[in-house]
């Protein structure tokens, strides 16, 4: 993989990076808000208020785990190890790591992987 793809990656992940962190610092301000309302609302909005909590928490782990794909693709940079499948070791096409740069496994390991886990 040439230099000035893995650059252009290594930006696009750094940028998604800052916008996780951002998305999750503001669903820390979103929950503080929610208890709150909770505390001080009546039972209609103490079901509605939980319903958006249990929301923002699937959200948050979402996240989360791009955050470590994310992180792991940026070790795999550092080591010049990016573009690799981590099952197969095959190069990934650059067309999938354009449209998912966070991705660590090429189409083939990773639909076997999410048939595995299913």
């Amino acid at each position: 993989m040439d230099q000035a793809f893995i650059e252009k990656m290594k930006k696009e992940l750094l940028k998604q990076r800052k916008t996780i962190l951002e998305s999750l610092a503001g669903q820390s301000d979103d929950m503080r808000e929610l208890v709150k309302t909770v505390e001080s609302g009546d039972e209609a909005d103490v079901a509605a208020d939980a319903i958006d909590r249990t929301l923002l928490t699937a959200l948050g782990s979402q996240d989360a785990k791009r955050l470590q794909q994310i992180d792991n693709c940026l070790d795999r940079i550092y080591q010049n190890k990016y573009g690799r499948c981590i099952k197969c070791g095959k190069d990934i096409p650059k067309g999938r790591l354009e449209a998912v740069p966070w991705a660590l496994m090429c189409v083939n390991c990773a639909s076997a992987e999410e048939r595995k886990n299913r």
